[in-house]
């Protein structure tokens, strides 16, 4: 036999006999038990975040069960709005008799979501974004039927609406969504996210919850958001963010993206909490509008140059009371110049920011604890704040300012760093007419003295100064009224 031969041959011998005793090895390694060993403790890795397998004892392998008594109650919401179209053409009588068909005004559509959260009233709410301008609104259900919607009133501040629909006589009833307690939330919750976003149609996304309390979005009113990875993008506005019971915790409001749509979704949405909505929307309910409270103070940041004087800490934060004005909540709780606000119903109040925030969100005569530090040493006490005033007439403050009204400013525009009294009208021919002042300037100051709000307004204004000098804001510009 050849050498070459014989080679080949003593390997194909070595494989059979190599392939043999792997198969042995894997044949018995399968009959073999398999031994689930610990892993040692310094091995342990957290595991990835997955849905429960249970909830409250049943089993749940799919949303499906609890979105089919979800999604019936999450609503599309259609705005209308007629806007006149700016034609130097159309006061033309000659283009008008060549043109007779020159449009005189554009219809705006626009698109957002709902959830109804009482069938017997009709009841759906919104964002007040959504419905905002609106000359008409309907809602479509999710099984197609469209239904006129009547408004019953919004908060801008909190971006909260409330509609009503009609209770079909016929057809399929409707069908609302229950209300959790939103307090209870805990970050790492399970949530699914339900509207119509781009208009695509009814759309279900879902994710956890990642923050609570968030109350640091920019360009929005008083916030106490939940921050959620589920996907909120336009068109997803007033929709509803339940729990996998299926209850309501939060109305969708907002998505975070410096880049805007484009750049898709980003996992920063975020959900105005159930009770926060429930709140508003029974002021909304009975009275048409909302009244908050306030404690009637002015506060300012406390830096470390100020905590050293009162005799706090480096690096304590809070916001210092520097008025309190007569007959407030404030001045009733007995709160001091130079007090040190650094928590209210044992949330952080981190500064006067805070503070203003933690107010707007209460309703008028609500009762608050407030923590304080007084001359360095810890106090609490008890307030029940005032209806915060949403409008002063200008006779009601100084005769120079009459045929004006004031109101407080809204509350996006505070986020954008203005802070005075908005000039809401200013009736022809009248006393402030004649002395320049015109609905929308932003009183910032009266005389030497700060007006960051109606209150402090009514303060600087108390005694009647000799010469009274306003300092507004006009656009971009600022500058001096003299009020004669």
């Amino acid at each position: 036999m050849q050498a070459s031969t014989r080679t080949t041959l003593i390997a194909l011998i070595a494989a059979a006999a190599f392939g043999g005793f792997a198969a042995t090895l894997i044949r018995d390694g399968l009959q073999a038990p398999v031994r689930a060993e610990p892993l040692p403790q310094a091995a342990t890795v957290p595991m990835a975040a997955s849905l429960p397998a249970t909830v409250e004892g049943q089993a749940l392998p799919s949303l499906a069960p609890m979105l089919r008594r979800v999604t019936p109650a999450v609503v599309s919401v259609h705005t209308k709005q007629r806007v006149r179209i700016n034609n130097p053409f159309a006061n033309d009588p000659f283009f008008r008799r060549m043109f007779p068909g020159i449009p005189e005004e554009r219809i705006n559509e626009s698109l957002g979501s709902g959830v109804i959260v009482d069938a017997a009233h009709g009841y759906v709410l919104t964002n007040h974004h959504v419905i905002e301008g609106a000359d008409e609104v309907s809602v479509t259900l999710s099984d197609g039927r469209t239904l006129a919607a009547e408004f019953v009133g919004s908060d801008a501040d909190t971006d909260v609406a409330l509609m009503k629909i009609p209770v079909p006589g016929s057809g399929a009833p409707l069908q609302a969504i229950a209300l959790a307690d939103s307090s209870t939330l805990q970050v790492g919750d399970f949530v699914v996210a339900v509207g119509n976003p781009f208009g695509v149609g009814q759309t279900v996304t879902s994710g956890i919850v990642s923050a609570v309390g968030r109350a640091n979005v920019p360009g929005v009113g008083y916030q106490n958001f939940i921050q959620t990875d589920a996907s909120i993008n336009p068109g997803n506005s007033g929709g509803a963010l339940v729990n996998l019971r299926g209850e309501l915790v939060g109305i969708n409001t907002a998505s975070f993206n410096p880049r805007g749509s484009m750049a898709g979704n980003i996992g920063l949405g975020f959900a105005i909490p159930a009770n926060l909505a429930r709140g508003v929307m029974q002021q909304l309910a009975a009275t048409g509008e909302v009244r908050r409270g306030t404690l009637g103070i002015d506060t300012q940041d406390l830096d470390d140059r100020l905590a050293a004087s009162l005799g706090l800490a480096a690096g304590s934060r809070g916001a210092v009371v520097t008025r309190v004005h007569a007959d407030s909540a404030g001045a009733d709780a007995g709160l001091r110049p130079g007090d040190v606000v650094v928590a209210a119903n044992g949330e952080r109040i981190a500064d006067g920011e805070s503070l203003r925030n933690f107010q707007g969100l209460q309703p008028a005569n609500a009762r608050v604890s407030l923590d304080l530090r007084r001359d360095g040493k810890p106090l609490q006490v008890q307030a029940t704040l005032r209806e915060q005033p949403r409008m002063l007439a200008g006779q009601q403050l100084d005769p120079r300012l009459s045929g004006a009204s004031f109101a407080e400013l809204p509350e996006a525009l505070r986020r954008g760093g203005v802070s005075g009294v908005l000039v809401e009208e200013v009736a022809g021919g009248s006393r402030a007419a004649r002395n320049g002042l015109r609905a929308g300037d932003v009183v910032l100051a009266a005389g030497t003295m700060r007006a960051g709000d109606l209150p402090a307004l009514r303060a600087a204004l108390a005694e009647a100064p000799e010469q009274l000098v306003l300092h507004i804001q006009r656009g971009r510009g600022q500058g001096n009224l003299l009020m004669k």
